[in-house]
């Protein structure tokens, strides 16, 4: 009886290292061709590795696309470590069904993948020219952690089934300046690229993340002085992370989480709010570059903890009309350029003070926000501040914003503080004329929202009234219809319009005392004016 043929067989045209990894993929075990030396290892070095540890491109996809069964007992995997693949690896519209994971791997050309389909692809800390993954599909994860890609990352359209990791990555630009294009890419997990270097564009223009989005410690800068970070109609449905990140010194164990082995935190299991171990370091979110979220969707919040936004003068970190639920806007305050807020809606804003820019930096036309949870001292002054420094021109609604939400929280006095503001920075518009009157409403009643100022001016002038009317004795007019004559009565009787108190119209008055007695009846007129326009105010405003 013959022996079956071993479909397996491995062709005689292999090199010596081919032919280890075809054995190796047959048993799904790693193939491993390092020296054991860290610095011949190192897969960024730009010392040559020699053929001993180079494969060839078309003898992976042979493996992957068409390869041989596995042994019995066990499941076909690429699995390399320190292994140079040479050539064009191109799987273009292929089918990849075994596992594919390769560690400190170099590639000679760029690694082509568009309308591939995989299981799951794991590649870290591998140096790669470029990535060209349009309309990538995974059913599992795809991993690029701590990989240098030298010509930018392509991901447009891309399908990834579970997690996007692009950790702790160093992605420079291809030649239309993007590092990362990743439009209208779909995670439905995390996409995690903590502590990640990105020279040039990062595009994720209406891509959608099922889970979090998280850039803690990342570094985003484009040298060309365009956006850093564009993604407009961004959809997240839990967190966007902008914040800091821990970074652990070599050994720690908080480093080691898979499937990195890094000395580095991790956003595998790694809560970023607890308090670090002793020798921990901080680093923050930079972006050198504008920053767009633009119609952004976003389940739980935008977080900007320590963030730090470097931006040139016509660079924006521009959030118009987002709608999350909160947004902490915690970080270091930019110096030049300008936040755009215009339009946006979040239920809780989680500020500092020393976050917001100055005058001509902001604009918050259309902001609508229900709660204020401030950080630190954020008096009503400084409240204040952040609404002028958001209109260098006069308008109403940041104002009338901000006192609705005070007035919610039961901060009432604050409210009518605010309204007061309003008042008198909307005087500063005003003719010749209305500044007047509104100075004058300014000082009677603080234009109805200090009401017991009217009280007080009304008890001044009664009392210089009937000190003044005290040392006067008029004749009647009729000397048989006339009542006692009362000096406190006759001074409050002018000054009360309307109100007739029985004693004006008896008395006949000359020369200076005639004067005096007109000069009361117009102020209480002009009193009374500005009471009823200040109530009529408020009325308005409940």
């Amino acid at each position: 009886m013959t022996e079956a043929p071993d479909l397996g067989e491995a062709p005689d045209w292999l090199s010596p290292a081919e032919l280890g990894m075809w054995q190796a993929f047959r048993n799904g075990s790693t193939y491993d061709l390092r020296t054991r030396n860290p610095v011949r290892d190192d897969p960024f070095a730009v010392r040559p590795w020699g053929p001993g540890r180079s494969v060839r491109a078309r003898v992976v996809a042979l493996l992957l696309l068409s390869g041989p069964p596995a042994l019995p007992g066990r499941v076909a995997a690429l699995k390399l470590t320190g292994v140079q693949i040479t050539g064009t690896l191109n799987l273009s519209g292929g089918r990849i069904t075994p596992y594919v994971e390769l560690n400190n791997c170099r590639f000679e050309n760029e690694l082509l993948l568009p309308e591939a389909h995989f299981t799951t692809v794991r590649m870290v800390s591998c140096a790669l020219p470029r990535v060209e993954a349009a309309r990538l599909t995974t059913e599992g994860d795809l991993h690029l952690a701590r990989c240098r890609i030298a010509g930018g990352i392509r991901l447009t359209d891309a399908h990834i089934g579970t997690d996007l990791l692009l950790s702790q990555a160093v992605v420079h630009a291809d030649r239309n300046g993007r590092s990362i294009a990743a439009d209208g890419l779909l995670v439905a997990q995390d996409l995690q690229a903590d502590l990640i270097e990105s020279y040039g564009e990062v595009s994720l223009r209406a891509a959608k993340v099922g889970v979090t989005l998280s850039l803690r410690g990342s570094r985003l800068i484009n040298p060309d002085g365009g956006r850093a970070l564009n993604a407009p109609q961004l959809t997240v449905e839990r967190t966007l992370y902008l914040t800091s990140a821990a970074v652990y010194p070599s050994g720690n164990e908080a480093g080691t989480t898979p499937p990195y082995g890094t000395p580095y935190g991790s956003s595998y299991g790694t809560n970023y709010t607890n308090t670090p171990v002793r020798g921990t370091l901080i680093q923050p979110f930079e972006c050198r570059g504008g920053l767009r979220l633009d119609d952004g969707r976003f389940g739980d919040a935008v977080d900007l903890a320590q963030s730090r936004i470097v931006l040139s003068d016509a660079q924006e970190l521009s959030l118009r009309r987002i709608q999350t639920p909160e947004l902490r806007f915690t970080g270091q305050r930019a110096e030049r350029g300008k936040v755009v807020l215009s339009g946006a809606r979040v239920v809780n804003l989680v500020d500092m003070a020393d976050s917001w820019p100055g005058p001509g930096h902001l604009t918050m036309n259309g902001f609508a926000y229900e709660n204020l949870i401030p950080i630190g001292t954020f008096t009503l002054a400084q409240r204040l501040e952040w609404v002028t420094a958001a209109t260098p021109e006069y308008g109403p609604e940041p104002y009338e914003r901000l006192a609705g939400v005070l007035r919610g929280s039961g901060e009432d006095a604050d409210a009518r503080e605010v309204l007061l503001a309003k008042q008198r920075r909307r005087r500063e518009t005003l003719p010749l004329a209305g500044k007047a009157w509104g100075v004058l409403q300014d000082l009677t009643v603080a234009y109805g929202y200090r009401p017991g100022r009217a009280a007080l001016w009304m008890a001044v002038l009664w009392a210089a009234g009937t000190l003044a009317f005290s040392h006067y004795d008029p004749r009647p007019i009729k000397a048989d219809e006339h009542p006692d004559w009362n000096a406190a009565l006759y001074a409050l009787d002018l000054l009360i319009p309307v109100v007739n108190l029985g004693q004006d119209g008896y008395w006949r008055l000359s020369g200076a005392w005639q004067w005096a007695a007109t000069l009361l009846i117009l102020l209480g007129w002009i009193l009374a004016t500005t009471v009823a326009a200040g109530a009529s105010r408020l009325l308005r405003r409940r």
